[in-house]
């Protein structure tokens, strides 16, 4: 009752009761639950590869980051959330092959996603701080903290706009020049049917947002 109240409302503007609305989530803390104390795949003997590591360790640190914010904003509905979505990535990094459970990573990660559920669901929080061996209590344990670094994206989508209007968008690199970011905007298959032969006027980088195409009308 108290996911549900948090995540269906924001606090300072509430809603309409709705006696249906608590399953979902009761079928999140369900999720969670499997997560922590159910069966974990077997390890197979080979070592979960360093891109496996960073994608665990990005989502670990970017939900900490959106966590602590929205807590301190007191925006619950989104910090349940995002509870959420670390969870369901959490479900899908235990389904990667090799195996991540044996790492000491993944025993990093299950912990913080126990850590981060205490305020919000500070009993089942406490059932699973103890289930998973951690001294008592969850509530008295320091506050995970995310390194900017280790939560940043290797790669960002940016769109691709031609005078003012989104075209196609595609991948780069976080760390990409300008002029790569240009001219990987300029060779898009979305971008380059709009120009037909067109040659840009000018052409804006906004990095980690987009690329504007400054076309002359005729």
């Amino acid at each position: 009752v108290r996911g549900y109240l948090m995540f269906g409302f924001r606090w300072d503007q509430g809603g309409p009761w709705d006696s249906t609305g608590i399953l979902g989530v009761q079928r999140f803390m369900e999720r969670v639950w499997e997560l922590v104390t159910g069966d974990q795949p077997a390890a197979d003997g080979h070592q979960p590869s360093e891109t496996q590591l960073r994608d665990l360790r990005r989502k670990q640190h970017q939900a900490i980051r959106r966590v602590t914010h929205d807590i301190e904003d007191f925006t619950f509905n989104t910090m349940v959330a995002g509870l959420m979505e670390y969870t369901n990535a959490l479900i899908a990094a235990r389904a990667a092959v090799p195996p991540l459970v044996e790492d000491p990573a993944w025993r990093e990660a299950i912990q913080t996603l126990v850590l981060l559920m205490a305020p919000g669901f500070p009993h089942v929080a406490e059932e699973l701080w103890e289930q998973i061996g951690q001294p008592y209590s969850v509530h008295q344990q320091a506050w995970p903290t995310w390194d900017e670094a280790l939560a940043k994206e290797d790669v960002v989508e940016i769109a691709i706009q031609i005078n003012g209007k989104v075209r196609d968008k595609i991948e780069v690199p976080t760390e990409i020049e300008a002029d790569e970011a240009k001219a990987q905007a300029l060779a898009a298959e979305g971008v380059q049917r709009y120009l037909a032969g067109k040659t840009p006027v000018k052409v804006i980088y906004v990095p980690g947002r987009l690329v504007n195409i400054v076309v002359a009308s005729k």
